[in-house]
């Protein structure tokens, strides 16, 4: 006699996983690679604008170290370096297209009172069309100046980075 047949019903597929909601992996990549991509940008314009102003001091030391006979040489290249820094720094639409007593006014503003425009910052503007050139003590108070605005934009950076 054969084997009785058993009373089987056909295989039952489980039903299609969904796509919505999502599960928790996709939820977390949703979040977290925008926040890296931020985090990134954030590291690269921390990491840009300290190595401008390190390498912009550098420079500055090495003007310094110029002679005398090389002032006009001494004055183009502070304003070259200054304009290099505010280009790297703020920008570039803003600050590439400033010359004169506009340039001098944005480089007030990261100073204290008006060194720039009513004091021996002109020397930027003014030296090329003096009469004589100007004095070493003269350009050693725009070197100190210069120096100054450096210093403004470093703590600037400090300040901009922690809020």
């Amino acid at each position: 006699m054969p084997p009785k047949q058993l009373p089987l019903k056909d295989i039952h597929l489980p039903d299609t996983i969904s796509w919505w909601p999502p599960a928790i992996g996709w939820w977390l990549l949703a979040i977290l690679i925008p926040l890296f991509i931020y985090g990134l940008y954030w590291f690269y314009k921390r990491v840009t604008r300290k190595t401008a102003l390190k390498t912009a001091k550098k420079n500055l030391q090495l003007i310094k170290l110029y002679t005398p006979e090389e002032s006009e040489k001494q004055l183009r290249d502070v304003s070259a370096l200054l304009r290099r820094v505010a280009i790297s720094l703020s920008p570039r639409s803003q600050v590439a297209s400033l010359t004169g007593l506009a340039w001098l006014a944005f480089l007030d503003t990261s100073v204290s009172g008006n060194p720039f425009t009513q004091g021996q910052g002109r020397l930027l503007a003014d030296a090329a069309y003096r009469k004589t050139p100007p004095s070493a003590a003269e350009i050693a108070e725009l070197l100190v100046l210069c120096e100054t605005w450096l210093k403004a934009q470093s703590s600037h950076a400090k300040t901009t980075q922690t809020s």
